[in-house]
């Protein structure tokens, strides 16, 4: 329905008794007037229809009148009565019932207008909050009593129009953060302290003038809610913009506990709750572009809540309660160090000491946020290194499946299960057609101890080539199979029936980057192998590798090496096996397993890791011949492989892949990072050479880089300092001096940036 300012002054005039002029204002929701009469005095005009209904119209007359009674009487606006001694003036228009409303004017600047917001001014914002909600206790009404999309205890609502925010990055921390709120607020909800609140302060209801709140409009979103959600929405709006989010939010929180002292329960809520109204906005602002609406007011915080939305992941949950506790004067909640002390001696004692420890000062993470780790000191890290959480920590969609599927089911494969074949079919869909039959482990050491079981029973040999400086894992046959262990400190030496390859390496080894046949020539290698064994009368049951080099230093292979080798074992009799267990499902960007680089088909692959994104899952997928050879008699049978939770956690993985488009991430993220690191060798001698695919990155630091002599403990210093900065880094390599870098796969060029950027800074310090 429309009102021309025409028929609005009349309609003063007629029912209010007002001469004056109208002039429309945009609104969110009702219609609104500006009506200046000849003295210069200034009302507005509020117009609404029955889908507002007349009772809530009523609510918010009755909470004015309410709070004309307080202390802050003036700094909210009243309403006038009509000529028949009533605030709300009811029409017929168009056969539809409006409801007129007039209100004083306030003066005062919009928060949102004000080019900067001083300390101060957040405290006193806290101060007429706490004084607001003080002086509306007691205060009911029944149409507060209402379902409502913005009133934060039904945030979860928000997930329903998650699907209408376009982009993966922003659709994915909005996830996260209502799945926070799902675990730690709505169980707590309950036990929260109720009330009518205005559930609307934001930054285009408050008004400022010098310096000071001098009003507060539009009780529209008013509702009996947590008290809590006052003060929660208040600051989300506030701290917009704001150089230090959380200090802002301090501020506004210690304001208001001086004038209506918070309990501990609700400042242990606020930073999730702050999340969950971004989150309610952001979906809101999401769905009203769905159908193009032309309403500004729809979108005049989106961008904004994105920029905070952000920025509120990275801030870790203990810091925000931390300064939110000290704020209102409450006790720290963060630990003494001497309870890591204390925490380190229980683990030796307890926990066998050669399971170690990273970094010189070890950290306590306790939890995960997609890309990000938070720490029990209040510190947020950037994850650099862990390839586990393949598609984030926590990934809601991950988390989902899992929970709905043990919520329901988990047992054996002895009983028909759907997700079982289901994912199965999935994950040889993303395969060569020869590689269609699949074992389901519980890790990529188990299942890499299963591939080569499989190939034995295959070829009747016992004999394996695998690279040198090589890690398969932790079990018996893998570690017999892992140079990496065999020959190190504590290792029990090549077992005879084990055969050692040249690792193709193109930075140190035999054969390097200058050379356009080095791919081949390392091939030649395993050949050499198949050579020597058969003038001692054997052959060759498999050859192992990763498809790209791991702990051997993070090396990509060389061109044509897979295909060469592949050729070499399968013209011996024997099996070619292909560890995707650090590289596959997308992380090299320009394919989705790492054997495909190499245009070469293996007769196994071997999955883990990513697989689960952090849960126990890992699998071999391998040829009918090879299963048919296997299949001797003798039952396999894993208790835990393929189960139900897994099957669904595996099937959430992919799809997760797939929707956000993470293999494309990981490509175009991954060469803007490999540019900015080749750009840092240009500056930095100690770089000697910069390599990978994707996500997947090595760094190699040297002292020289004509001896190639290793830069440690240089590197070991470098990995510090990059901590205590925020990034979490490992190292790589026989000498251990390649920095590691291989992040979840939504790793984004902004974090690359900050990424290249810090390490450049900490090069610059050594």
């Amino acid at each position: 329905m429309y009102f021309s300012e025409n028929e609005i002054s009349e309609l003063a005039r007629e029912h209010y008794g007002l001469t004056a002029e109208a002039k429309a204002l945009r609104g969110y929701d009702e219609l609104n007037f500006l009506l200046k009469d000849k003295t210069g005095k200034q009302y507005v005009l509020k117009a609404a229809f029955e889908e507002h209904g007349f009772d809530f119209l009523d609510a918010q007359v009755k909470v004015l009148e309410h709070l004309a009674a307080s202390v802050l009487s003036d700094k909210f606006p009243r309403p006038l009565l009509n000529r028949e001694g009533r605030a709300l003036t009811v029409i017929r228009r168009e056969n539809r019932t409006c409801y007129l409303r007039v209100l004083t004017f306030l003066q005062g600047t919009f928060w949102a207008d004000l080019k900067t917001h001083d300390e101060e001014l957040f405290r006193d914002l806290g101060r007429f909050l706490g004084q607001m909600d003080r002086a509306l206790q007691g205060f009911q009404h029944p149409a507060a009593q209402r379902n409502y999309i913005w009133d934060l205890k039904n945030a979860l609502d928000a997930e329903l129009r998650l699907g209408f925010i376009r982009s993966h990055a922003d659709r994915r921390v909005a996830a996260y953060f209502l799945l926070q709120f799902e675990t730690e607020v709505r169980p707590r909800l309950s036990a929260l302290r109720t009330a009518v609140i205005h559930n609307d302060a934001n930054d285009y209801n408050v008004l400022v003038k010098e310096n000071a709140i001098s009003g507060l409009i539009d009780f529209g979103d008013m509702v009996h809610s947590q008290l809590i959600h006052n003060l929660a929405i208040a600051c989300t709006y506030a701290i917009l913009g704001q150089s230090d989010p959380i200090r802002s939010a301090s501020l506004v929180v210690q304001g208001y506990h001086g004038q209506n002292p918070l309990e501990e329960e609700e400042v242990g809520l606020f930073y999730y709750l702050i999340a969950a109204r971004l989150c309610i906005s952001v979906t809101q602002s999401a769905y009203h572009t769905s159908f193009r609406s032309a309403n500004e007011h729809h979108f005049i915080t989106e961008k904004p809540a994105w920029d905070l939305l952000h920025r509120w992941i990275q801030i870790n949950p203990l810091a925000a309660q931390e300064a939110f506790r000290q704020a209102c004067g409450f006790s720290s909640i963060l630990p003494r160090a001497e309870t890591h002390s204390a925490l380190i001696r229980e683990r030796k004692q307890y926990i066998g000491r050669n399971l170690s420890i990273s970094y010189g000062q070890p950290l306590k993470i306790v939890r995960g946020a997609l890309q990000y780790l938070y720490d029990d000191q209040g510190k947020t890290y950037l994850d650099c290194v862990n390839n586990v959480s393949h598609v984030g920590h926590c990934h809601p969609a991950v988390v989902k499946a899992m929970q709905k599927q043990i919520a329901v089911l988990n047992t054996n494969t002895r009983y028909l299960h759907d997700l079982l074949v289901d994912y199965a079919k999935v994950l040889c869909a993303t395969l060569p057609k020869n590689l269609s039959v699949c074992y389901f482990t519980n890790s990529g050491s188990e299942a890499n101890d299963l591939a080569v079981r499989m190939s034995r029973h295959f070829t009747g040999r016992k004999d394996v080539i695998v690279l040198d400086h090589a890690y398969h894992g932790t079990s018996t046959v893998a570690m017999e199979l892992s140079p990496y262990k065999f020959d190190g400190q504590g290792g029990f030496g090549r077992p005879p029936q084990v055969h050692k390859a040249l690792s193709p390496d193109l930075y140190r080894g035999a054969y390097r980057y200058n050379d356009p046949q080095a791919g081949e020539k390392y091939a030649g290698d395993v050949q050499r192998i198949i050579e020597a064994l058969a003038k001692q009368g054997k052959r060759p049951a498999a050859f192992i590798c990763e498809t790209l080099l791991g702990v051997g230093g993070q090396i990509p292979l060389p061109d044509n090496y897979l295909t060469e080798v592949y050729k070499y074992i399968k013209a011996a009799g024997g099996v070619g096996i292909a560890d995707e267990v650090q590289v596959g499902f997308g992380r090299v960007g320009e394919k989705f397993w790492g054997f495909e680089l190499q245009d070469a088909v293996p007769d196994m692959v071997v999955l883990g890791k990513p697989i689960g994104n952090g849960h126990p899952l890992a699998a071999v997928i391998t040829t009918p011949e090879i299963a048919g050879a296997f299949d001797n008699g003798m039952e396999y049978f894993n208790t835990f492989g393929g189960n139900p939770v897994s099957m669904a956690t595996g099937l959430a993985v992919m799809q997760t892949i797939r929707e956000e488009a993470l293999q494309q991430n990981a490509l175009e993220v991954g060469r803007y990072l490999l540019a900015g690191l080749r750009s840092l060798m240009q500056k930095h001698l100690l770089i000697g050479d910069v390599r990978g695919r994707g996500l997947f990155v090595g760094v190699e630091l040297v002292r020289d880089r004509q001896t190639l002599e290793p830069a440690v403990p240089e590197i070991d210093v470098i990995i510090e300092k990059m901590k205590e900065r925020g990034f979490l880094l490992s190292t790589d390599g026989p000498w251990y001096n390649v920095l590691k870098i291989k992040p979840p796969i939504i790793f984004s060029k902004e974090n690359a940036e900050e990424l290249v950027g810090n390490l450049d800074e900490v090069l610059e310090e050594i």
